[in-house]
């Protein structure tokens, strides 16, 4: 934004800085974020501090102890701001993805060689795990986590040696005790417990890619938590149909009575689509995009569906799930 429009919206920006920021530690909270949030704003390329500090005129210390010295709790701001959100957007869907940030050196926080979706290849970079509210017209990034790769966790690490190299690496990176490895669709839900529970947000559908729909455990969890979902799964990992039940075979007399187990062998995601046959699809309109056609005159972007419940081929992981296949062939 110019500076002349941004001097038009500043009393509405004032407003809701002071609704976002005015109930945290410290003084000055409001006004200090309000500046912070125009910097954001400007025009230019670069958003760190120095830049944006010298395209609002100001000394850049007085933004950069609002972000690394004040008192003020962030989770507060991302609650509020999730909140408001709601009443903005009314998101249909809580969407779950991850980004990649690229970086040079290796002292930034859970900075590691590893792969990023983003970038679409391995890279040293950083990842952070995002919850994102989304309906037709607009998206809002409601929840962060950084992923913290078993390289920057010393309490993985058995070398003794080693561990003490990664906690010296921790404590000049100012890591918290608290941010250990943690799989990336435990943290997606760590945050939706958060949102739903803490922040008193509804609950909508989750919408994932395989990076976590491949995960029967992730899928579990949000069949325990009761939220719909569709998400993204490999054709090629295997699952019983819903109605399967373990059966007890008879015994030998000899050593430890067999337990309960399948009669049949699990079958592939793809081949339980396939047979269920063409009547059990279901065609999906997820959203209405910019290119009209004479045929598709609301630019509805379609996909068909077969709805099927499965067990998971893990005996260990009980219960029957939905899955939501894209039709395979």
């Amino acid at each position: 934004m110019t500076p002349e429009q941004l001097e038009r919206v500043r009393p509405r920006l004032a407003r809701f800085a002071a609704t976002m920021l005015g109930e945290l530690n410290g003084y000055g909270q409001p006004a200090k974020g309000e500046l912070y949030t125009r910097g954001l704003l400007t025009n230019g390329r670069r958003k760190s501090i120095q830049p944006m500090a010298e395209r609002l005129g100001v000394d850049h210390q007085r933004l950069q102890r609002f972000i690394t010295e004040s008192s003020w709790d962030y989770r507060s701001v991302r609650a509020n701001l999730a909140r408001w959100a709601i009443g903005a957007i009314d998101p249909d869907a809580y969407v779950l993805d991850d980004t990649g940030f690229p970086k040079d050196g290796v002292a930034s926080p859970c900075v590691a060689r590893q792969y990023s979706g983003t970038l679409g290849r391995r890279a040293n970079c950083q990842l952070g795990v995002s919850v994102q509210m989304a309906c037709d017209d607009a998206s809002f990034a409601a929840d962060w986590r950084l992923f913290c790769p078993e390289s920057w966790d010393d309490t993985t690490i058995t070398d003794p040696r080693w561990a003490q190299v990664v906690r010296e690496r921790r404590r000049r990176a100012h890591l918290p005790e608290d941010v250990r490895h943690r799989e990336k669709w435990r943290l997606a839900l760590d945050m939706l417990d958060e949102m739903t529970g803490p922040w008193g947000l509804p609950k909508r559908p989750v919408v994932a890619d395989s990076g976590y729909g491949d995960a029967a455990e992730f899928r579990l969890g949000l069949d325990q938590r009761g939220l719909s979902y569709v998400v993204a799964v490999d054709p090629t990992a295997t699952a019983y149909p819903g109605e399967a039940v373990p059966v007890v075979r008879a015994g030998t007399g000899r050593g430890r009575p067999p337990g309960p187990a399948y009669p049949t062998a699990p079958l592939t995601f793809k081949d339980l689509a396939l047979g269920a046959g063409r009547r059990a699809l279901h065609q999906v309109t997820w959203r209405h995009g910019s290119k009209r056609s004479k045929n598709n005159p609301t630019g509805a972007m379609r996909s068909r569906f077969l709805a099927i419940r499965i067990r998971p081929a893990n005996q260990h992981i009980p219960g029957a799930l939905m899955a939501a296949c894209p039709r395979c062939g």
